[in-house]
């Protein structure tokens, strides 16, 4: 399965949403933390499909070359 960046971004935020409600301090550290991962997983989604664009591209300008 493949995630998306704007899947990832969105736990990211609702993980955020989560941390701002929540009343047990290590209850909000988890949720922040959770926040982070998911906005890293959505960073490293980006690049990896901006790379594949690229290497896609390439592909073809070799192929029609």
């Amino acid at each position: 399965m493949t995630t998306t960046a704007p899947f990832c971004r969105e736990r990211a935020r609702q993980a955020a949403t989560d941390a701002a409600s929540a009343t047990l301090d290590n209850v909000r550290e988890r949720y922040l933390r959770a926040a982070k991962a998911w906005d890293e997983m959505a960073t490293r989604a980006e690049k990896t499909a901006e790379r594949r664009a690229v290497n896609e591209d390439a592909k073809m300008a070799v192929e029609h070359a």
